[in-house]
């Protein structure tokens, strides 16, 4: 065993990304992981890539 699951951390994360408490411990194991993981393959997207998305999806301000 390698130490304790850090519940607390683990659930204020959750809170985080607008889980409730409820449905935090209803998660499966596979669940929480994918709310948690990055995605793989995903780079951060980058200024050039942001300006197009300012362009093609103006907000009307």
């Amino acid at each position: 065993m390698t130490g304790a699951t850090p519940w607390g951390e683990m659930l204020r994360r959750a809170a985080g990304l607008g889980v409730a408490p409820e449905g935090f411990w209803r998660l499966s194991l596979k669940e929480w992981r994918m709310l948690t993981e990055a995605p793989r393959g995903a780079a951060p997207m980058g200024r050039q890539g942001l300006t197009r998305l300012m362009e093609a999806w103006p907000d009307g301000g």
